[in-house]
């Protein structure tokens, strides 16, 4: 159907919720080509989209569909799912209850049994729901850190971490088989609580989360000592991490923590933020604030559904420094080995898991510890799914997996990116450098002194509507035919195209990857630095990775210069 007939089918639509009705009037030529050209889709983390009325957006009967779809796979298995049946949470975003809920009524229509959390959750507590529960599957709205027009609708499977490529197909398929979303059934929310087809959950499932989380910090003395009246600054940026991480924080023993409490207040609008992301530096401008009038060593943020954490750290001169996902990722790896090894609690298999777009700093350090380093496509359900590799085949013990996207798990009891662990080990960490008179800053420069000046710079270009998915795949097209021979005249060694599978060597030698067909190209240099370019799988956006390693910060800073430009020179 053209844009033009999808939009008349929902004008025609006489029983469409005046609020959307009153966004198709509003729509000019333009917005109405964008909402109807095509239909939301899934990617590496389900669909997300702006709110209001059309095919590419997300509303009721987009969510609907989806749910109807998910329904339909569920009946297909034939066996207890039903039974199972789902957990359901959501953020604090615009029209996150009425999706949840909404979902709810579509699976009481088919009889599938519905747990829905009484109020806004993170989404690492989603996860450990479908687990605790033993459900078949799970789904979280939420658009985690995109701004406030967005919303989105995450599906995960059985073991707690995002539905798998095989299944999230299967589930693609039935979807994509219901021509009129108008037309799906949904039941009476009210009645189907009565009846139990939907059971409203909470406190109780928090508990559970809550005793989980007291192990993910290693050195209980070392905080009691130097953790209790250390100066730890958090905010939740108007989202779900306040449920539970000013709580999973006080019953590890901080005992000093103070909250930004303008932004404690679940908020769809994001108020007192440009954008309610960890990973920019202006979404720490009130926790900065607060954090000079309270003398604080570490700032923590964590985005809308609390499985992304930003962290700022205090510099000799009292300003904060605001430290990368790659940084993050890397100061946490070395303490949870060193202290496990100074413990004697380091298991000989201790494994690793990242993305093939995150630091190879982290393998570095992986590998001085004697640990193993797995690197993953993008998306934490592939890190989901090597833990489940580990405990199948006992041939692993899981420490930890990030990806440079500012997301972490450090306990599987979670099988998604869990800011609450992460804050928790953050916390300790400060604890552990004031402990040798040093700060997190200090800490980040011993790893480059030890190891070498790594580096890493994402360029995310947007690119919206029609046109800018044709550039994207253009662009990605052009890499793939006449790709780039040399970067910042090092010459290319490796080419790995995820997609069609190959690793090609610089004398034309071609290899076969093993990870799942995805749409990725990276090029690896002979000094060891790297590219990648990707497609981003949840927003209109093309990413390039930048990687190097050099003798100084300087050198590495310059290396990337030299890289960004060519890309740009490369992509125009």
């Amino acid at each position: 159907m053209t844009y033009q007939e999808n939009f008349q089918k929902w004008a025609d639509f006489a029983d469409l919720p005046d609020y959307l009705r009153r966004d198709l009037e509003s729509m000019d030529e333009k917005t109405k080509e964008d909402a109807f050209y095509t239909n939301l889709e899934f990617g590496t983390a389900g669909m997300r989209g702006l709110i209001g009325a059309g095919t590419n957006r997300i509303n009721i009967y987009v969510v609907r569909q989806a749910t109807e779809g998910l329904a339909r796979l569920i009946e297909s298995k034939g066996g207890n799912e039903k039974e199972r049946g789902v957990a359901i949470a959501y953020d604090s975003r615009h029209f996150s209850p009425e999706f949840a809920f909404e979902s709810a009524a579509v699976l009481a229509k088919h009889g599938i049994k519905s747990y829905v959390f009484e109020s806004l959750r993170p989404t690492p507590e989603l996860s450990f729901a479908v687990r605790h529960l033993n459900c078949f599957a799970g789904i979280m709205i939420t658009a985690s850190h995109n701004p406030a027009p967005f919303n989105g609708y995450k599906v995960y499977g059985e073991d707690g971490g995002q539905m798998p490529p095989h299944d999230a197909d299967a589930l693609t398929t039935y979807i994509r088989a219901i021509d009129n979303p108008f037309a799906v059934e949904v039941a009476d929310v009210e009645a189907e609580k009565a009846s139990g087809l939907i059971e409203v959950i909470g406190e109780a499932v928090d508990t559970e989360y809550l005793k989980e989380v007291k192990d993910v910090n290693i050195n209980p003395a070392l905080i009691e000592e130097f953790g209790k009246d250390m100066k730890i600054v958090y905010t939740p940026l108007h989202g779900t991490g306040e449920m539970l991480a000013r709580r999973a924080l006080a019953q590890a023993g901080f005992d000093s923590v103070q909250v930004v409490e303008a932004q404690a207040t679940p908020d769809p609008d994001f108020s007192t933020v440009k954008s309610p992301n960890p990973e920019s530096q202006a979404a720490f401008a009130l926790a900065e604030e607060l954090g000079r009038q309270v003398g604080a060593d570490v700032l923590v943020a964590t985005d809308p559904d609390a499985d992304r954490v930003g962290v700022e750290v205090l510099q000799k001169d009292g300003s904060y420094l605001n430290l990368s996902g790659n940084q993050i990722g890397a100061i946490m790896a070395k303490y949870i080995l060193e202290a496990h090894k100074n413990a004697g609690t380091l298991p000989e298999n201790a494994a690793l898991c990242k993305s093939i777009v995150s630091t190879d700093l982290v393998t570095k350090i992986a590998e001085s510890y004697g640990a193993t380093m797995f690197n993953v496509l993008t998306g934490f359900k592939f890190i989901a799914e090597k833990i489940q590799e580990f405990e199948e085949k006992h041939n692993h013990t899981y420490m930890m997996g990030f990806e440079e996207s500012f997301g972490y798990l450090i306990k599987p009891f979670v099988r998604d990116k869990d800011a609450i662990q992460a804050v928790l080990v953050v916390a300790e960490l400060a604890a552990y450098y004031r402990s040798r008179g040093l700060t997190l800053a200090d800490g980040i420069e011993e790893i480059y002194k030890e190891y070498g000046y790594y580096a890493e710079k994402t360029i995310s270009v947007t690119l919206s509507g029609v046109d800018g998915a044709e550039q994207i795949k253009a662009i990605m097209a052009k890499f793939r035919e006449n790709g780039p021979k040399e970067f910042n005249s090092t010459e290319v060694s490796i080419t790995e195209d995820f997609k069609a599978q190959t690793s090609t060597a610089a004398d034309g030698t071609v290899t076969t990857l093993t990870t799942p067909p995805s749409d990725v190209l990276k090029y690896t240099l002979a000094d060891g630095s790297w590219i990648a370019v990707r497609p981003s799988g949840t927003e209109p956006k093309i990413k390039f990775y930048i990687a190097v390693v050099g003798e100084s910060n300087e050198d590495s800073q310059a290396k990337i210069a030299n890289i960004e430009a060519e890309i740009n020179a490369f992509v125009k």
